[in-house]
């Protein structure tokens, strides 16, 4: 079923052409729903996507006022650049060349628009940014941060299990007669680079196997042989960056623009909400259109 949007048609093809955009993302946020339920609440949504957009392009067209031909160009020159970035083939053809002119201007003016609307939407302020930094405190701590060093014999097509385990336990046994762990690292390891320094790493950077070992030694302490999927490894800690969390002033400019954001959002979703509000909007059957 198609629609009427203040008398101009929106194709049912339109609204299928916004689900499929969404499909990926919004069932992987709803995929707890029956597949039925879940169907029909996006297309619901696409409808609504694709009514809102055509209010809006429709005020700018009423509210006119002339797109500078020179921005138009630039955006088809960008477009044209943009294809050729991609390799294609194809030339724009003349009659499709007007047409994506069209297109653009309408584009720019919908733009113009929206930041008629947002420009009344002013800054955030300093009771704003402190009430958001007090209530997200958690988002704005660092993460915990070992520097850490590894001896590591890989096991792979050139070193098969035991002799990967053979040459890293020779390792260990001159490491507890009291050698050197860069020295033995610079000896044994496959990974030489930096006597295996590894510098500060955050949860989620290496093997799961690897953190679960160093982030529970104790600075200054070596680890026993453990196995990754990479191999043989002992590991030695060197430093801790324990969580903190950043001040208010390392995080204002990520806040600010995080505020500005929601209050143009709120903004734009006023103005297209007394849009419908004053618009004609009916279904219309499949082949009913023109009437």
């Amino acid at each position: 079923m198609g629609i009427k949007v203040n008398g101009e048609v929106v194709e049912v093809s339109a609204i299928r052409a916004e689900a499929e955009r969404m499909r990926a993302r919004y069932e992987e946020a709803f995929s707890g729903m029956e597949p039925g339920q879940r169907e029909a609440q996006l297309l619901d949504w696409s409808r609504e996507n694709v009514v809102e957009r055509v209010l809006v392009k429709q005020e700018a067209v009423r509210r006119g006022g002339e797109i500078p031909k020179q921005q138009v160009d630039s955006a088809l020159k960008q477009l044209k650049k943009d294809r050729a970035a991609e390799d294609s083939q194809d030339e724009i053809a003349a009659e499709r060349e007007a047409q994506l002119r069209k297109e653009i201007e309408e584009q720019l003016r919908v733009e113009r628009l929206l930041d008629d609307v947002c420009s009344d939407a002013g800054r955030p302020s300093e009771q704003g940014v402190a009430e958001c930094y007090e209530q997200n405190k958690e988002r704005f701590k660092t993460a915990d941060m070992v520097r850490a060093g590894h001896i590591v014999k890989h096991v792979n097509w050139l070193t098969g299990e035991k002799d990967a385990y053979e040459t890293i336990k020779k390792a260990q046994d001159e490491l507890n007669k009291g050698a050197v762990f860069e020295d033995l690292v610079r000896k044994y390891s496959d990974c030489p680079e930096n006597d295996g320094d590894l510098g500060y790493i955050g949860r989620g950077q290496m093997a799961e196997e690897f953190e679960d070992i160093v982030f529970n030694l104790d600075v200054g302490k070596v680890s026993d042989i453990f196995r990754t999927r990479f191999g043989y490894h002992i590991a030695r800690v060197y430093d801790r960056k324990p969580s903190i969390t950043r001040s208010i002033d390392e995080v204002r400019e990520q806040i600010v623009s995080e505020l500005a954001e929601q209050m143009r959002s709120e903004a734009i979703n006023t103005f297209v909400d007394e849009l419908k509000a004053e618009a004609a909007i009916e279904e219309v059957q499949p082949g009913s259109q023109g009437r």
